[in-house]
This record gives structure tokens, C-alpha cells and sequence, in this order.
């Protein structure tokens, strides 16, 4: 069977096909017209999502194409559900868009997994199976479950996952190309794992949680680019911290009202069990900062105000440390991947108050109130250094598309695993 060819052109469409058509048929295929285009990776993808609604199976990118604008096509072409296979066009970008299509294929399909098949322990065993197949005698894995997170102090991920019959997880993985044990940790990845949000006694609506399976996509992010990290030949040692957990509720279920105490000694009062994501990612900070590593980037699906300040278009990013930052944003630049900064100051530590701990998880206000994400990460500070000194914190608002858009399909995006892997292979 021929392949269905595919290929841009810079000349515009024939006239039977409408002025300026971005895109035309002929008797081998579909050509991409770019000569009226604006926004060239959202014409490719546009058209690429036309020529999926076709339902043909193997697609062959002919002709002149970049790397970027094959991505873009891959992008927009891959469907959550029985996606067609793509032929890369024949030139050197062959080896490097394998190595970023598996990252985005893995990443995609964690995230858009039903919450059933994906338990905490699903999660994260599949993530370090991944890690492991790719990284081989490189790789190191400790997996901590249910009750001895309680015994080794990992209350946060505790508490959130306790309402589950099925046990919450803190996963490390210890990437180290280095061979000697000794050897400084670079970098620590850390990840909001949560495999479903419920809300917990602050419930969700139906329609409010019929995407909740996607709330473990900081988890898939920073293990697909870890991933891509190490496919890309990463010569640093990299920890990788997936803090997974089902926020359902029951009868042992974590309640408004209760105080959680950290391992660096902060109190925290429950004042929105809907806030959890922010609990499980406490303990993977502290363990991260434990390490002594250099650069800590957790991501997470943390909030709606994220996604309320940059839509579904842009991830935010909130560091206290300004070079971290601007090298975060830099990352993202070069791999034409969308990152937006917001605010982060040290008075956000203490903008969800508290009368019985040292701090509450949210404040009583729907969302979190006005300035929402940037008051989660002012929670999360409390986590990390005094400074925040190398730490940059991804509230993932590209992360997932419940319904599908012109350019992209529904589901999962992947969006962000470029930029984290060139963080850290250029901090």
C-alpha cells in the first residue's frame, strides 16, 4: 500500500481550493500551503489535524521539511487513540525526531490512561520501567508505599493518598552516568502525581473532575524529559521524585481542619482538600533540597488560575532565583515551546494564612482567591531554600486539552519535555 504523502510548498493553493487555503489534495497526498502563513507552526498544524479527521493509517512527511515543522505535524497529527504512523521526511533529523516522538508518545499516553489502570504504583513503576529500559545499570530506583511513607515522615503524600484502597507512592529514581555513588547530584526533577482528584471532602463537580485523570501530568512531564534527556546522551546525574497518590475520599480520608507536619518543620492546616497537589509536592522539595543538588524544577497541573492568567497555550513559570528563570525561559525559547513567568516574591509564602499552623494549604476563597497560582508557589517556597536559590516551579496549564482545538487533539499535549531537558543539559 503507498504511503499518504504529505508536503509544504511556499506557493498558494490552486483556486478550486478557496483563497488562501492553507491546505490541497492531489493524486498522492495532501500539500501544505505556507506562502499566506503567519504562523507557520500553526498552519502545518491545523492541516495536520484536517488530515487526521481521514482515518489513514501511515502518513509519509515528502519533500523539504525542518525539524520544527515536522514536530509541529507530529504534535497536532498524534491523536489520543489509534494515532497513524508518521514517516519523517528523509534528512538528519531522522535519529532526533524518534528520540523526541517516544518521549511525547510515553508522555501522552500516562497522562491520558484512565484513572483505573493508572494507580499511584502504576505510575510510578511504568515511569521507572521507562527510565530504566533507557538508562539500563545507569539507573537506580526506590519506591517508598502506604504506610512507610507515614514511618519515613512523607506526610503530605500520605495524607492525600490515604482515602485510597489503593496506597500512595514517593518514587525516586537515580539517574547517575557517572558510576561513582559518590557523585554530586546535578538536577532533581520533582512531579505532582496525583492519578485522580476527586477533590476529596472538598469536592469537585462531575464536570469538574471528568478530566482529573490528567492530574498526574507533572509526573509524565518530567519523566518524558527525563526521558528525552537521557536518549539525548545527558551526562549529568539527574533524581527523579514522582509524588503519586489518588485524592479520593472515605472514611480514612484526610479532613479540613487537620494540621499536617512536615519533616523541615512546618505546619500545615487543611483548610481545601481540592488544594492537594501542593501537599505532595512539599515532600518532594524537601527530599530534593536534601540532595544538595544545584537545579530543582518541580511541575505539576497545579492550578486553575494558571490556566485562568495563560489559557491553554503557555506553562507558567515562578522562580525566586532570577538566573534560574531566565534560564528556564531561555530553554523554552530555543525549543519554541511556550513558557510565560509569573509572579513570585517572598511575601506569597505567607498569603494563605493560618490561626492554628504556620501556614494553611489554601485560603477559603473558590480557587484560591486573586493571584491563586502565585500563591501556591509561594506555599511551595516554604519547601526549598530561604532563597529559593536554584529552584524553578512549572504550573503546567498547557498540560491537557479536554475538548480538541484547531491545532491540537484532545487529551494530553506533552508540552514542556523539550524545555526541561535542555535545562538540564545546559544549567
Amino acid at each position: 500500500m503507498t504511503d499518504f504523502q504529505v508536503s509544504l510548498s511556499n506557493q498558494p493553493a490552486a483556486g478550486q481550493w478557496g483563497d488562501k487555503a492553507p491546505l490541497s489534495m492531489n493524486e498522492t497526498g495532501a500539500i501544505i500551503h505556507l506562502a499566506e502563513s503567519r504562523d507557520e507552526a500553526a498552519t502545518i498544524g491545523q492541516a495536520a489535524r484536517t488530515i487526521d479527521t481521514l482515518n489513514i493509517k501511515r502518513i509519509a512527511l515528502t519533500g523539504d521539511w525542518t525539524f520544527e515543522q515536522q514536530w509541529a505535524f507530529a504534535m497536532s497529527y498524534t491523536r489520543a487513540r489509534e494515532a497513524g504512523e508518521i514517516v519523517w521526511a528523509d534528512n538528519d533529523n531522522k535519529s532526533r525526531l524518534e528520540q523526541h516522538y517516544q518521549a511525547m508518545r510515553f508522555t501522552r499516553k500516562l497522562v491520558n490512561d484512565t484513572p483505573e489502570d493508572l494507580s499511584p504504583e502504576n505510575l510510578a513503576t511504568r515511569a521507572a520501567e521507562w527510565i530504566k529500559e533507557l538508562g539500563g545499570d545507569k539507573v537506580t530506583v526506590d519506591m517508598i508505599v502506604g504506610e512507610d511513607l507515614q514511618k519515613a515522615g512523607w506526610t503530605g503524600i500520605y495524607n492525600v493518598g490515604r482515602g485510597s484502597v489503593r496506597p500512595p507512592v514517593m518514587l525516586e529514581v537515580d539517574y547517575n552516568p557517572t558510576g561513582n555513588t559518590d557523585a554530586p547530584v546535578d538536577a532533581v526533577l520533582v512531579g505532582k502525581g496525583i492519578t485522580f482528584d476527586s477533590g476529596g471532602y472538598s469536592i469537585k463537580s462531575s464536570e469538574g473532575m471528568l478530566d482529573m485523570k490528567c492530574d498526574m501530568g507533572g509526573a509524565a512531564t518530567v519523566t518524558g524529559a527525563l526521558g528525552l534527556g537521557i536518549m539525548q546522551g545527558l551526562k549529568k546525574r539527574v533524581k527523579l521524585l514522582l509524588c503519586c497518590a489518588e485524592n479520593l475520599i472515605s472514611g480514612h480520608a484526610y479532613k479540613l481542619g487537620d494540621v499536617l507536619t512536615y519533616k523541615n518543620g512546618e505546619t500545615v492546616e487543611i483548610v481545601n482538600t481540592d488544594a492537594e497537589g501542593r501537599l505532595v509536592l512539599a515532600d518532594g522539595l524537601i527530599r530534593a533540597e536534601e540532595t544538595g543538588a544545584n537545579l530543582i524544577i518541580d511541575a505539576a497541573t497545579l492550578t486553575g488560575a494558571a490556566m485562568v492568567a495563560l489559557g491553554k497555550d503557555y506553562h507558567g513559570v515562578f522562580s525566586m532565583d532570577d538566573a534560574a528563570r531566565e534560564k528556564m525561559l531561555a530553554s523554552a525559547k530555543a525549543e519554541n515551546e511556550r513558557f510565560w513567568p509569573l509572579p513570585l516574591e517572598p511575601f506569597h509564602k505567607n498569603r494563605c494564612p493560618s490561626s492554628f499552623a504556620s501556614t494553611a494549604n489554601s485560603t477559603s476563597q473558590k480557587g484560591g482567591g486573586a493571584g491563586g497560582a502565585s500563591n501556591a508557589a509561594g506555599f511551595l517556597s516554604r519547601f526549598v531554600n530561604p532563597e529559593g536559590k536554584g529552584w524553578v516551579h512549572l504550573d503546567l496549564a498547557a498540560a491537557y486539552h479536554g475538548t480538541a482545538s484547531a491545532q491540537m487533539p484532545v487529551g494530553a499535549t506533552a508540552k514542556g519535555i523539550r524545555s526541561i531537558a535542555r535545562m538540564l543539559a545546559d544549567f
